[in-house]
């Protein structure tokens, strides 16, 4: 076992099991993005199971990580009017967190939408 070997699996132990679930599926997506770059796909996105108690601000970052390919300054603004809504006029947070998973996958499909098939 290599230096770094030793030294990521000793940060591994030291995790939580959610931590160590997070740490996982990064690696996965690392290891996809090199399949992806060779195959010149559009890339997948990183599936994670949305916890059952999640705060607006934590699905936001799940979202993220979710659909790392995406880019964010094309969400800022509506992901901005989503927690805008959650946090000035109450809505509630399962709600909004429905409607950011609903936006974030309407940009995924745009983005592996083919230019020459895009209105």
């Amino acid at each position: 076992m290599t230096q770094n070997e030793k030294k990521l699996l000793q940060q591994f132990r030291s995790l939580t099991e959610n931590q160590r679930e997070t740490l996982l599926d990064f690696a996965a997506f690392l290891a996809t993005r090199e399949e992806v770059a060779e195959a010149s796909e559009p890339a997948q996105p990183v599936p994670m199971e949305r916890p059952a108690q999640e705060s607006v601000v934590k699905a936001i970052k799940r979202l993220m990580a979710t659909y790392p390919m995406l880019e964010r300054n094309k969400l800022l603004h509506e992901t901005s009017n989503q927690m805008t809504r959650h946090v000035i006029h109450g809505i509630p947070a399962v709600t909004v967190i429905d409607e950011l998973e609903v936006l974030f996958h309407r940009h995924y499909e745009a983005y592996i939408t083919p230019p020459d098939k895009k209105p």
